[in-house]
């Protein structure tokens, strides 16, 4: 499918628009950007410095800290086949990281909440070989822990390299390999590589003060690698992208790539905007949620973002060390998209069967006084919402045993339980111990603390 015949004339136009502007103002010698949407690589666009050598889809950059993202898949692997366990310290399988480390846990260098800081010791790593830090404790340095474990969100770098080593140790193989041979291949990212492979864009740094250029040396990351290290495409991203968003079952299932996207712990105050889960950021704007990830190292600057509810993503590379905010036109980007031609719902089908004893389930319940609605969704589980004001909404799903667990909110983890009479008709329903009656406080049900025998009354009474 071509572009043409995916998106009008006048998004395409707006898309072109804002990478222009984004690579004139923020003075970036080259810019390229591609958006996907419904399954299909909608549009990409580039401008450069040099007239006619705007790179393409196929043309590689350095991503940085996208690479954590890669990394985070990895370890989410180990824990899905049941080699780890995300509450498992990381000296259960890293033996001899000392000086505290060892007790932090996997979920804890996942969401940059172990306290960790931010950086290596000196000398600066992403400027300098990977030589230069052969050993873990170069990476981590004397003091490594500045923050209490699990008390809030510090972004680590040292975090995602102890996090490649545990999949090193764990896989008795290096990082890279393990990458190409689990992710790589099975989404046919062929242009995503740990060395630069032609075509790929030189990184410059741009003076902040005139318009001239210095070339950037693009170092060989070593440990470091896992946290920030690989080279990719526009094409390669949005296929990513397309993975973070559905799962695919070769590499990793859509509950546990769902799980990645939930906030792993609470940025600091005034931060509202924007959250980390595990190995993706999280970010608002207005009212639409984008997950992805963001990276820089000298010379480059990249950004993919995608939106779960609008089926689109987008990828912004750039070969500059500041100027262009890949991340803002990134997120510009999935709004003209999702703004301009917004996705058409699926057709309303009903059910292919209907479960009689579920469907005897559904209408209102109430929580003391308080109406809430049960429905039946179409994928069999169910929904439960409050039918006036504010209150907890949660779906569920079925056990095998008959109960169903919460999937979101207030109830997310919480049992819901039918409890039936002694003839098998429904009393009420037990949620988290809260009881839902038929009718508010129904006198035949099983109410803790029972209801009043004189029942409702009014003023005079």
């Amino acid at each position: 499918m071509t572009t043409s015949e995916v998106l009008l004339p006048s998004t395409r136009r707006a898309l072109l628009h804002r990478v222009a502007t984004a690579q004139s103002e923020g003075r970036a010698p080259s810019l390229v950007a591609a958006v996907r949407r419904d399954g299909e690589i909608a549009w990409s666009g580039a401008r450069s410095c040099v007239d006619g050598h705007e790179p393409d889809g196929e043309t590689q950059f350095r991503i940085g800290s996208i690479t954590k993202t890669f990394t985070a898949v990895l370890v989410m692997r180990l824990r899905d086949e049941g080699l780890l366990d995300l509450d498992d310290p990381l000296e259960k399988h890293l033996p001899n990281t000392d000086k505290g480390v060892g007790q932090v846990t996997v979920f804890q260098l996942l969401g940059h909440s172990g306290g960790l800081g931010a950086e290596t010791p000196a000398p600066w790593w992403e400027r300098t070989p990977g030589t230069t830090r052969p050993e873990l404790a170069d990476v981590l340095g004397d003091e490594p822990l500045i923050h209490p474990s699990g008390h809030g969100h510090h972004y680590s770098n040292p975090g995602y390299t102890l996090l490649g080593s545990l999949v090193e140790a764990l896989r008795g193989e290096s990082w890279a390999d393990v990458l190409r041979r689990e992710i790589l291949e099975p989404l046919g990212m062929d242009r995503t590589t740990q060395q630069a492979r032609a075509p790929h864009a030189r990184g410059w740094a741009v003076h902040p003060w005139a318009d001239v250029m210095l070339p950037e040396p693009a170092e060989d990351l070593g440990l470091m690698a896992p946290a920030g290290q690989l080279w990719s495409t526009t094409t390669d991203l949005l296929r990513f992208a397309a993975f973070l968003a559905q799962g695919d079952e070769r590499v990793l299932c859509a509950s546990s790539v769902a799980e990645m996207r939930v906030p792993a712990a609470p940025h600091e105050t005034g931060d509202w905007a924007g959250a980390y889960g595990l190995g993706l950021q999280v970010l608002r704007r207005g009212s639409r949620t984008l997950f992805g990830h963001s990276g820089s190292l000298p010379g480059f600057l990249a950004t993919l973002l995608f939106s779960v509810e609008d089926d689109v993503a987008a990828v912004v590379l750039s070969n500059a060390t500041s100027g262009p905010l890949t991340g803002t036109v990134a997120g510009d980007l999935i709004q003209i998209v999702a703004d301009a031609e917004p996705r058409m719902p699926e057709p309303w089908r009903p059910l292919p069967e209907v479960d009689e004893e579920l469907l005897a389930l559904t209408g209102p319940w109430y929580w003391g006084t308080q109406v809430h609605a049960l429905k039946l969704l179409v994928d069999g589980g169910l929904e439960l919402q409050p039918l006036r004001g504010i209150g907890r909404a949660a779906r569920f799903r079925a056990r095998p045993d008959g109960t169903w667990v919460g999937l979101n909110g207030y109830y997310a983890g919480e049992t819901l339980q039918v409890v039936r009479a002694d003839d098998g008709t429904v009393d009420h329903l037990d949620l988290g111990s809260f009881v839902f009656t038929r009718e508010p406080y129904e006198r035949t049900a099983a109410i803790p603390g029972g209801v009043n025998a004189d029942g409702w009354r009014g003023l005079n009474l």
